[in-house]
């Protein structure tokens, strides 16, 4: 991992030093020393803060696209830009030039994509051939979700346990064993799969698999005993504590930020949607504790209090809600359950309690979303489209049951990233 990443570490060091040695020599009115104490400190700072971002972002090895990298890229300066914006202004001095930082801005950003290309390029070249054992429904579920990713696994094909495994990976070059919990209980297969194990062959069981390549967790292979895992909010003190001091400060500053967008909200709902600014909605928080949820209304006044699942292209949605909801500004007032503490910044979506009722009863685990604090947005919402059925239910559980196996604040900060990419590209939910 610190191989792939060392590329993109030492060129964006090596790129902020070189714009720094061309100022301190050539644009600055007064030459002076590129390592004056101040001006080091505040150039690792600035670097640090990007690689940061940058590594919380995914990059170089995550994004799945060119435009997905470069936007994980611009996020990640953007930091850098704002973290020093901020402290000149507290400073009230130049801790930076405007050349150095524009300079690094425009270099960091093809520079990324460039180690993204590499990383990617190395990926498909390392690719590891799979071999599935086991049932055919699984296996079909399996390859849709790799359909959709980019991994270095090239799933061959599925074979029943009673086949010859050692001839099948020898024939096909198989690098990785893919199990599913029947297979397991077969001594015979396990004791064949152990031998092809000590000759290098990586093995997983499905849950493992999807976990570690896919980010989620399958229903299908849990039990109830295989998910009292540590759950960063209810195990890691300090973790508590630092998300929910996180959460206290974007509530308060969101909070600031609302009047303003408040007015543009009113005065769109009074042309294009008349009714109250505000829709409340009762959901189901943390413990299975219920609490009264804040939107600005996107829907026709009598049809915002329905109780079906809101679909994408919904028709009760008016024109300039649709606007609010492209753009997430619907969801901006949610800051105030935040502060509050019914919300985090980053945990489960909340749903309704007939909702939340009714998925328990048919969904295995679905209760255990509701041992952490739900969110603004979440694991699921970054990784899976708008969800309007018990099917999408069932699906967004396993990353949320995924989420909460890792939780921890570089996933948060991951997801963050992430949000802001969809957001900005309008898409998701």
């Amino acid at each position: 991992m610190i191989a792939r990443r060392l590329p993109l570490a030492l060129g964006t060091v090596v790129i902020t030093l070189f714009f720094a040695a061309i100022h301190a020599t050539r644009l600055a009115p007064t030459p002076y020393p590129v390592f004056g104490t101040q001006r080091l400190v505040w150039t690792i700072a600035f670097v640090g803060m990007v690689l940061v971002a940058s590594y919380a972002s995914g990059l170089p090895e995550l994004p799945t696209s060119r435009l997905y990298a470069l936007g994980a890229a611009l996020g990640a300066v953007t930091v850098g830009l704002v973290g020093v914006s901020l402290a000149q202004l507290l400073l009230g001095a130049p801790l930076l030039p405007r050349a150095v930082l524009g300079g690094v801005t425009l270099t960091f950003l093809p520079w990324a994509v460039l180690c993204w290309n590499a990383e990617s390029d190395r990926s498909r070249r390392s690719s590891t051939n799979a071999l599935y054992v086991g049932n055919p429904q699984e296996f079909a579920e399996l390859q849709a979700d790799l359909a959709s990713e980019t991994i270095p696994i090239e799933l061959l094909g599925r074979v029943e346990p009673d086949n010859d495994l050692t001839e099948m990976v020898e024939t096909n070059d198989v690098g990785m064993l893919i199990l599913d919990i029947a297979s397991l209980a077969d001594s015979t297969v396990v004791t064949e799969v152990s031998e092809l194990h000590k000759a290098g062959v990586r093995v997983r069981t499905v849950s493992l698999f999807a976990e570690e390549f896919l980010g989620k967790i399958p229903i299908a292979d849990l039990e109830r005993m295989s998910l009292l895992f540590d759950i960063g909010e209810l195990h890691r003190v300090r973790y508590v504590r630092w998300k929910r001091l996180i959460d206290v400060g974007f509530g308060v500053a969101a909070l600031v930020g609302l009047a303003p967008i408040s007015l543009f909200v009113l005065v769109g709902n009074r042309l294009g949607n008349p009714g109250p600014l505000l829709y409340r909605q009762e959901r189901v928080g943390k413990d299975g504790r219920t609490f009264e949820i804040l939107k600005f209304r996107s829907m026709r006044p009598d049809d915002a209090a329905g109780s079906n699942w809101t679909t994408e292209d919904d028709p009760r949605i008016t024109p300039f809600g649709s606007l609010l909801r492209r753009s997430h500004l619907d969801e901006l007032p949610q800051a105030w359950n935040v502060l509050r503490g019914d919300l985090s910044i980053v945990g489960p979506r909340p749903e309704q309690p007939h909702y939340v009722t009714s998925l328990s009863e048919k969904i295995p685990f679905y209760d255990v979303r509701h041992l952490v604090r739900p969110g603004l947005t979440g694991w699921a919402q970054v990784n899976y489209p708008y969800g309007a059925d018990e099917v999408d239910a069932r699906e967004k559980l396993q990353y949320d049951l995924y989420y909460l196996r890792r939780q921890a604040p570089r996933l948060d900060i991951q997801i963050l990233v992430r949000t802001i990419r969809t957001v900005i590209g309008r898409t998701g939910r």
